[in-house]
């Protein structure tokens, strides 16, 4: 038997990563406008053909595995096991506190993204809450 909070969970986050997978492959510029606000996304665009022909392929790449992680979770939903489903949301737990601790002691020191790190780190604090929400909830069922 599965459960509903995690195929909720799993969509969401599905939607979150096809979404900015997506929007980093066709729309890196505008994305990184949005993000970083016009003055960083010029600096962060590069200033050399070659600079910027690098970027937009790194860029074009990464947004790819995103999108490819959104498919994952898409078609993770759909798993009923309990056990996997506790064991998958552990796993993304570690994965967003991971992504966290990267940003505090690796992205704070990046001049240009400085401003947006602690903005980020909560937004991974906040994804890896919903898994932890889920492990609670499972956990209460269980033993219940």
């Amino acid at each position: 038997m599965g459960s509903f909070g995690f195929f909720l969970i799993c969509i969401l986050h599905s939607v979150i990563a096809l979404t900015c997978g997506a929007l980093m492959m066709f729309y890196s510029n505008e994305a990184s406008v949005f993000g970083h606000g016009p003055d960083i996304a010029s600096k962060l665009q590069g200033s050399t053909p070659h600079d910027q022909l690098l970027i937009r392929t790194s860029d074009s790449f990464s947004g790819l595995l995103l999108f490819s992680i959104g498919m994952l979770l898409f078609m993770v939903a759909f798993v009923k096991d309990r056990e996997f489903q506790s064991f998958f949301a552990k796993g993304c737990v570690l994965l967003h506190i991971f992504m966290a601790v990267w940003r505090v002691c690796f992205e704070r020191k990046i001049e240009d993204l400085a401003h947006d790190w602690m903005r980020q780190v909560v937004g991974d604090i906040a994804l890896g809450l919903s898994w932890v929400f889920f492990l609670v909830y499972s956990w209460r069922e269980k033993y219940d």
